[in-house]
């Protein structure tokens, strides 16, 4: 450890790198009860803590090295940071990316004039890859985060946050792919202040660092989970290992709802928008002082990056309140006749829905998926008990990986024969879309204008944190009652398009 810690102050970085601010998470601390700080290496120029070790690396090579070149395997951010070092050093750079790197990654490392090679889905393809370049063209390899020098670098982190800290923090959570990050910053701050914690964050389904410490070996996965791309490794490096194993007091694993309430926690903190590896730490830190009941702490989370496509914002945003535990979503079974879709808004209160998914059903029972907001896993059981005390079927399906991905998607269906055939001549089914004011009680103000005899065919509401609402709602009318329809949605006084005659209801709704 003394020879790291040599390493560590020598290490040569801030030529390209910078000293990162130490910010305290205003929001957080106050919602946990804990002094809680984000270092913020998502404000490098790469917008990753990689630039350090991979410089502290490429710095040190002779010029003959230099002048044949260097290569690298990266999902992205030690990708730029080689790239970047390598346009400073003035020396050519290869760099092989899994065929799964962000496209912003991609285009952010070919910025630097690099030469970029998609190779297969992992990490360890594009590793395997990259060596065979090197032995071919005679290029060195800069490892992401088995290099001692790499570590070092990496290790600057540790200095800083030690010389930024009013008081050595009581521990400090790290983000854990290949493991050069909690080794370099480990190797510094236990030299230094072995009092603080050390506590590394992984995906639950990429955990190479947990099981390896279990074993006490390094353990190879064998398939890792995708969405935190930046700490996709299928194994820890055998050096970081070494470190680590002395180094980290615990290990704490996520799911992707809770990476994804990271983001959004940091965001409503910063403004900044972090990628999901970027991220794993300050979901590690939540679940950790939740688990532990930790009050009046000083807790560091390291913000290691900020690589994102903007397109992904989608997936995690319709994630982030469920891994908040402020979103319950339900099914809930209520029988097809007309007042009982009332009777379950009368049950659910003041609550208020962000989702709700109803088609009319062939049989006695019709499916409604909702979502519903909630305080937490506590409240959302008693949501649920509240709604089987009310007579309705329920399921709670806030932890089911289909329902979250896809069926929320796929509730739906046509017009049930049966029902269209007895309604002919009589009923008619109509197809509005509404929108209104977007605050408590509106959804329920429009359900129960509407008159008891009108059967809701079709019912789909979804929150969009907009300040307007949309709806789309079919229901059966007699003939005799269009006009009292018409009336109704004039009285309502929220704006309205008839769909009926749209080609789309038609073609995959209509009866």
């Amino acid at each position: 450890m003394e020879d790291y810690l040599q390493k560590i102050l020598r290490a040569r970085v801030y030529d390209v790198a910078e000293e990162t601010p130490l910010e305290k998470a205003k929001n957080l601390s106050k919602k946990f009860e804990n002094n809680i700080w984000f270092k913020r290496e998502d404000l490098q120029p790469v917008f990753s803590f990689k630039l350090r070790g991979a410089f502290n690396r490429m710095s040190q090579l002779s010029k003959e090295e230099l002048n044949k070149g260097v290569i690298a395997s990266s999902a992205g951010n030690h990708a730029q940071g080689v790239a970047l070092s390598a346009s400073f050093l003035k020396c050519r750079a290869v760099i092989v990316m899994p065929l799964t790197t962000p496209v912003m990654k991609v285009r952010a490392v070919e910025s630097h004039k690099a030469e970029v090679i998609l190779f297969g889905e992992t990490y360890d393809e594009c590793y395997g890859k990259a060596l065979d370049i090197s032995k071919k063209e005679n290029l060195t390899f800069i490892h992401p985060f088995d290099d001692p020098e790499v570590i070092a670098g990496q290790g600057t982190i540790g200095l800083e946050i030690l010389r930024q800290s009013q008081t050595p923090p009581d521990a400090i959570y790290i983000a854990v792919g290949g493991g050069g990050l909690i080794a370099g910053v480990s190797a510094y701050v236990k030299a230094i202040w072995p009092d603080t914690k050390i506590i590394g964050v992984e995906p639950e389904d990429a955990c190479a660092m947990t099981l390896s410490l279990k074993a006490n070996e390094p353990i190879e996965l064998e398939s890792i989970g995708l969405f935190a791309d930046g700490v996709a490794v299928r194994k820890v490096g055998e050096t970081t290992f070494s470190i680590c194993k002395k180094n980290i007091d615990e290990m704490v694993t996520v799911s992707t709802d809770e990476i994804c309430a990271a983001i959004k926690d940091v965001f409503e903190d910063t403004r900044s928008i972090l990628e999901p590896a970027g991220a794993l730490s300050i979901a590690g830190l939540k679940k950790h002082v939740v688990n532990n009941q930790l009050k009046n702490n000083n807790l560091v989370a390291i913000a290691c990056g900020a690589n994102m496509n903007f397109e992904r914002l989608r997936f995690v945003a319709e994630r982030a309140e469920l891994g908040e535990e402020k979103e319950a979503m339900i099914a809930v079974g209520i029988p097809e006749k007309a007042g009982s879709l009332k009777l379950l808004c009368k049950t659910l209160g003041s609550r208020s829905l962000t989702e709700f998914s109803y088609r009319i059903s062939e049989g006695k029972t019709a499916q409604i998926f909702m979502g519903v907001e909630v305080s937490n896993n506590n409240d959302r059981e008693l949501l649920t008990a509240e709604i089987k005390r009310g007579g309705f079927d329920c399921h709670d399906l806030s932890n089911d990986e289909l329902s979250k991905v896809h069926l929320r998607h796929m509730v739906g269906g046509r017009l049930p024969r049966a029902i269209s055939q007895i309604s002919k001549g009589e009923y008619i089914e109509l197809l509005y879309r509404f929108e209104f004011p977007e605050r408590p009680g509106a959804l329920m103000r429009f359900v129960n204008s509407m008159r008891p005899e009108w059967t809701i065919s079709i019912f789909h509401y979804r929150n969009h944190g907009a300040d307007t609402g949309r709806i789309v709602i079919g229901v059966l009318v007699n003939d005799s009652e269009i006009q009292a329809w018409n009336e109704f949605v004039k009285k309502i006084g929220y704006k309205n398009w008839d769909e009926t005659d749209n080609p789309a209801y038609k073609l995959f709704l209509g009866a």
